[in-house]
C-alpha cells in the first residue's frame, strides 16, 4: 500500500491552520464541533448530533441518556469490539450477548427477541465490517417490546438496507467513530446523533462535564459572560464526563465528511473487487449482502472454509501476504471470551454461531487509494485461493 496521506487531500490542511490561526476561537462560520456537526445532521437528516473524543465516549454517554444503570440488561452482539460492552458494563447494566447469523456475520434478530427479559433496557445493533444489520426487523421488535436502540455505526458508515434507508438513522440513538482505520478519519473522534431534543441535551451535558448552560444544539458554556464570570454562578447541575472533540479534530473530520463519497465509493471498489473474486470460491465465503444493500466495506470479511480441505488459517494468511496481499485480520475475541470480561464474570449468554465464525473469519483491508492498489490486492487474494487450489473461476 503507498503513502497513506493520500486520505487527506481535501480541506484538512486549510481548516487545520484556520484552527491555529485563530487561536482555537471560532471564526465566522462558528467552531469546527458545530460545523461539522451540522454537516452531520444534513447527512444523516437527523436533529442533533454531538461530536466527541471516541464513539466509546458518545455510546457510554447515549446508554446513560437512556438511563441504563445497576440492574438493567443491554442486547449487544458477543462478536463485536471491546468498547461494545465496555460501556454497558460502565453504566453498571449487564450486557446480554446476542448470536450472530451465520452468512451476514451480524445480529440475528430471533435470537436478540427470545433474550428479551423485564430487565432488557437496550438494544445495541452494530453494523460489523461495513454490513448493514436488518435493522428494518430490529426496530420492529424495538417497537413491540418498547426498548430504545443505540445503534452503532462506527463501522457502518454510509451503508443502506433494501429500502434505501441509511445506517444511523433508525435508531433512537445512533453512533459513529472517526478513528484512523474508519471509512471517515480525524485520528480519533466519534458523533452521536438522534432525533429526541431530550436525549440530544443529557448526551452533551454527560460528554461536557455537566455544564447546565449545555443544550441540545450548542456546547457553548459562555453565553453571557458577566453570568458567567460572577463568583455566585453555579457551573455544573448534573454530574458529566469530558468526552468533548478537540477543534484540530473536528477540523479534520468536517473536512474528510465533505467527502464522504469519494472515501465510501473507494471502500465499495476494493469490497465489490474481492466480492468478485471469491464469488464461486470453495474456500472462502464473502460476508453475505442481501439483495438491495449496500455495504461499505470498513473490511471486507470473508469466512474460511480452508479448515475442511486441510489448509490452516495461517497459512493461507502467510502465502496471501507473500502474493502481495495486505495482512489480513482475524475477527477479534468475543466478548465473553476476552479475559476482561471472562474473569471479572461480565456478562451473560453464549452464541455458538459466533464463537464459530471467531475462529474462521478473515478480514481483509479495504482502504486502497486507487484502481492501481485496488488491483494488486485482489490479484493477491486470487493468486492465494489458486495456490490452495480453489477453482474459483469454474
Amino acid at each position: 500500500m503507498g503513502n497513506p496521506a493520500w486520505r487527506f487531500e481535501g480541506n484538512e490542511i486549510k481548516y487545520l491552520r484556520q484552527v491555529i490561526e485563530t487561536g482555537f476561537r471560532a471564526g465566522s462560520d462558528g467552531s469546527f464541533n458545530e460545523r461539522l456537526e451540522e454537516k452531520w445532521n444534513l447527512l444523516h437528516k437527523s436533529k442533533f448530533s454531538i461530536t466527541s473524543n471516541s464513539c466509546t465516549s458518545s455510546l457510554h454517554a447515549g446508554l446513560l441518556a437512556l438511563g441504563c444503570g445497576p440492574g438493567d440488561e443491554v442486547l449487544v452482539p458477543s462478536l463485536t469490539p471491546l468498547m461494545c460492552g465496555l460501556t454497558i458494563h460502565y453504566t453498571g447494566a449487564t450486557p446480554v450477548y446476542v448470536d450472530s447469523l451465520i452468512d451476514t456475520f451480524l445480529m440475528d434478530p430471533v435470537d436478540l427477541e427470545s433474550k428479551i427479559t423485564s430487565k432488557t433496557k437496550a438494544i445495541k445493533v452494530v453494523h460489523m465490517y461495513g454490513g448493514v444489520c436488518n435493522i428494518e426487523k430490529i426496530m420492529e421488535i424495538s417497537k413491540k417490546y418498547n426498548i430504545p436502540v443505540v445503534e452503532d455505526c462506527a463501522q457502518g458508515l454510509w451503508g443502506n438496507d433494501h429500502r434505501g434507508v441509511v445506517t444511523g438513522t433508525s435508531g433512537d440513538i445512533s453512533t459513529f467513530s472517526f478513528e484512523n482505520s474508519k471509512q471517515l478519519t480525524s485520528g480519533d473522534g466519534g458523533m452521536a446523533s438522534t432525533n429526541d431534543e431530550n436525549l440530544a441535551q443529557k448526551i452533551r451535558q454527560i460528554g461536557g462535564l455537566g455544564f447546565k448552560n449545555i443544550t441540545a444544539s450548542t456546547g457553548k458554556i459562555r453565553i453571557d459572560r458577566d453570568l458567567f464570570q460572577n463568583p455566585d454562578w453555579e457551573r455544573f447541575e448534573s454530574i458529566g464526563y469530558n468526552f468533548r472533540m478537540s477543534e484540530l479534530c473536528a477540523a479534520v473530520a468536517l473536512a474528510q465528511a465533505e467527502q464522504i463519497d469519494k472515501y465510501i465509493d473507494l471502500r465499495r471498489s476494493m469490497g465489490e473487487a474481492y466480492r468478485k473474486v471469491t464469488e464461486n470460491s470453495e474456500l472462502v465465503s464473502a460476508q453475505h449482502q442481501p439483495k438491495g444493500y449496500k455495504y461499505t466495506y470498513y473490511t471486507f470479511s470473508m469466512l474460511f472454509k480452508g479448515s475442511h480441505h486441510g489448509i490452516k488459517w495461517k497459512d493461507f494468511r502467510k502465502k496471501h501476504v507473500e502474493n502481495g496481499g495486505d495482512g489480513f485480520f482475524s475477527a477479534a475475541k468475543l466478548l465473553y471470551q476476552e479475559p476482561a470480561f471472562r474473569n471479572n464474570k461480565i456478562g451473560r449468554c453464549i452464541t455458538p454461531n459466533s464463537e464459530f465464525l471467531q475462529q474462521n473469519l478473515m478480514n481483509l483491508t479495504t482502504n486502497q487509494a486507487n484502481k492501481d492498489e485496488i488491483d494488486i490486492q485482489s490479484e493477491a487474494l486470487m493468486k492465494t485461493l489458486k495456490y490452495f487450489g480453489d477453482k474459483i473461476h469454474g
